[in-house]
């Protein structure tokens, strides 16, 4: 049964709207000093190229709030500034043209700096992104919960929420994180039943590429799957570029993003052919190639029950000795050599994009 997505109110992000039933957009942070200018600007054309539709980036200093406008001159994409501990950096990177500012309540100082903070993002109407982490919360919170857990966090992000609310603010974006993937999940759920403002999906301090994307795989999968998030970052210990391929992987699979998605068997003892770095050279190839349909390529190791189990594919192969069956659909439409594999397939992914 299909899951009904939750409908958030709409959050206008810059030249993006997230909520309001809007595509999932795909984030990623900066790891460069926003002030040096040259790096920062050939990483947001990286991250553009790589499908990024928000960026993210540290703003601690004035240095980084003078390069504000300079990035905004050089990409029509989101920019949003990170900010920590001295809410006088929101009120300058409001006044600089950023599209929106994001805020942990819990260590910007007395209600007084939210206040203001909302008072500026009020008049250039720039939203505001309460971010709420596990390791990060206040006191009261963990006193009350003995520790953070996924019902502190909620809590923490809906009282922020509530603390803005009061100075007639509510063009608000929420995000609860946690490097615990069960907490993360209950958090967002909790938070999810409470309010109609957007989430923001992932998984903090998740690890490196493998394990960083497991967890928020399992963390912001689950939540998709019950209708739950608007916009995710897959948090990475690596470059940003791969965070944003890895969301972009993550709404492939969950079928909530066009594009080619690439299924593979996992080998046995009836594998006739290479199958290992043949499946790796197909997925290589798809990433490759831009469409607005959304496509599943199967490459199968064998005849025997390759076509059965990807029935559903669009095109895909499985594997004989020194060639491969060529079926579509589940039905198998011809015979080719192992070496026209990879051109073959281009070209019927090609036939059916233009059909």
């Amino acid at each position: 049964m299909k899951q009904t997505k939750r409908i958030s109110r709409p959050v206008k992000v810059g030249s993006l709207t997230i909520g309001g039933g809007n595509p999932i957009a795909v984030q990623s942070m900066s790891n460069i000093d926003t002030a040096d200018t040259e790096k920062v600007i050939k990483q947001i054309k990286e991250l553009k190229s790589a499908g990024c539709h928000i960026l993210r980036f540290a703003v601690n200093s004035m240095d980084a709030v003078r390069a504000i406008p300079v990035y905004k001159a050089v990409t029509d994409m989101p920019l949003v500034a990170d900010i920590h501990f001295d809410y006088r950096l929101a009120i300058e990177a409001a006044e600089a043209g950023i599209d929106k500012i994001r805020i942990n309540p819990g260590n910007i100082g007395a209600e007084e700096n939210v206040k203001a903070v909302a008072r500026i993002c009020n008049q250039k109407n720039i939203p505001i992104r309460i971010g709420i982490n596990g390791g990060s919360l206040e006191k009261d919170m963990l006193i009350k919960y003995g520790g953070p857990t996924a019902e502190a966090i909620a809590e923490s992000a809906l009282n922020n929420a509530k603390m803005l609310e009061k100075y007639d603010f509510n063009n608000i974006v929420l995000s609860a994180k946690s490097s615990d993937v069960t907490k993360m999940i209950c958090a967002n759920e909790i938070i999810a039943s409470a309010c109609d403002y957007p989430l923001h999906l992932g998984v903090t301090e998740a690890g490196g590429v493998e394990n960083g994307t497991i967890r928020n795989a399992i963390g912001i999968g689950a939540l998709l799957a019950k209708g739950i998030g608007d916009t995710l970052r897959v948090s990475l210990t690596a470059d940003p570029v791969k965070e944003v391929y890895a969301g972009h992987r993550i709404l492939r699979v969950m079928g909530m993003e066009s594009g080619i998605n690439v299924v593979s068997c996992p080998t046995c003892g009836r594998t006739k052919i290479d199958l290992i770095p043949l499946a790796a050279r197909v997925e290589k190839l798809c990433e490759g190639i831009q469409t607005q349909k959304y496509l599943t390529v199967a490459v199968m190791g064998c005849v025997v029950n390759g076509p059965g189990e990807a029935k559903e594919a669009d095109i895909g192969i499985a594997g004989g000795i020194g060639e491969a069956v060529l079926f579509r659909k589940g039905e198998i439409i011809g015979k080719i050599k192992e070496e026209e594999i990879e051109n073959t397939l281009k070209q019927e992914i090609m036939r059916i994009i233009n059909e």
